[in-house]
């Protein structure tokens, strides 16, 4: 018989997934997954004939940690492996405040193709499951102690997988375990609108951010293919109505790729799209890949983007790059296989 993986059920799920007669067991089993519980063992208020009944039925985990990386910035990457062989890729980001946020993946692999990011060469093999979502929350915060944050900014795009990450959410924000708050909780997209509109209508209410990187249509067309079905002028639209309707201010990403959107016109381009907005602006210096033919550009390259958005008005924030000795920092992501995480 086929063990029933714990992490993505809610308590009444729970109860009804493991045939429990008492409701009230579901939420203690629920509780102690939320606190961090890596076995029944530990689970010292259900009573032993109980626990040794969990043993033959249930997973409280169904992936694995394979790896651990770590580096000198403080950043940790873990490598897991989920219960079909694939793998997958979870970050631990800390800022200059010490505030520690999980960057965790849904899908294994991305269909979006971005030219300038690892995981977009690799394609999609599958949708995450709700409960491979929560699991890597769990493993972090088995690693590094409370987290603060949760973006799923990792491999995937989130809004082709809007349904697992809605349930990891309601799981994780439950009252009766982890209970996150939402307003800790950040959702990054290459800018499907469907999906946009979708989570502005049909919640939760949490913060969108938007990989625009440029605001030059060709431009975005031949790096990020998703701009074909999505163009700037109706992504506009759709991210004004997020901001609207959740009352939220959007962030706005781009990753900076030496002579490529760093001049004075895309400079123009993006202060023209960003205006009317409720938007912050993410800048982040490419990450080098292997095989991708951009390079970073130059310190002065950057201070002079900035500049000039700031000098628009703009609300400007230049992203520290961390865990790239790692291949944990922005567009790094990608190993597919425990093969090759070996």
């Amino acid at each position: 018989m086929e063990k029933i993986a714990l992490a993505g059920l809610l308590p009444e799920e729970i109860t009804e997934k493991l045939g429990l007669n008492q409701k009230f067991r579901g939420a203690q089993i629920f509780k102690w997954i939320g606190n961090g519980s890596t076995s029944f063992d530990s689970m010292t208020n259900l009573s032993l004939p109980l626990r040794e009944e969990l043993k033959k039925k249930a997973l409280l985990r169904s992936s694995t940690v394979s790896k651990i990386l770590k580096d000198p910035d403080g950043t940790i990457k873990l490598q897991i492996t989920l219960s079909d062989g694939g793998a997958v890729e979870t970050v631990l980001l800390t800022d200059k405040e010490g505030r520690k946020t999980a960057c965790v993946s849904c899908q294994v692999g991305c269909a979006m193709r971005c030219a300038f990011c690892q995981t977009g060469q690799l394609g999609l093999s599958r949708n995450l499951t709700a409960g491979e979502i929560v699991e890597q929350f769990l493993f972090l915060e088995e690693q590094c102690g409370t987290l603060d944050n949760i973006v799923f900014m990792g491999m995937g795009e989130p809004m082709q997988n809007l349904s697992a990450i809605r349930k990891a959410i309601e799981v994780l924000t439950n009252k009766q375990g982890r209970a996150l708050s939402a307003r800790r909780i950040t959702l990054s997209t290459s800018g499907i609108i469907k999906g946009i509109y979708d989570l502005a209508d049909n919640g939760p209410n949490i913060r969108l951010a938007v990989s625009l990187t440029t605001a030059d249509e060709e431009l975005r067309e031949q790096i990020m293919p998703v701009n074909k079905g999505n163009p700037l002028s109706e992504l506009k639209k759709a991210i004004d109505y997020y901001a609207k309707k959740s009352g939220k201010r959007v962030t706005l990403e781009a990753a900076l790729l030496k002579n490529k959107n760093t001049g004075k016109e895309s400079a123009d381009r993006m202060i023209n799209f960003a205006r009317g907005l409720d938007v912050n602006i993410n800048l982040i210096p490419w990450n080098p890949v292997p095989g991708l033919n951009f390079e970073e550009p130059s310190a002065n390259e950057v201070k002079t983007f900035v500049a000039m958005l700031e000098n628009a008005g703009l609300n400007v924030t230049l992203r520290t790059r961390r865990g790239r000795k790692i291949g944990g920092a922005c567009g790094q992501l990608g190993k597919t296989s425990q093969t090759e995480q070996e």
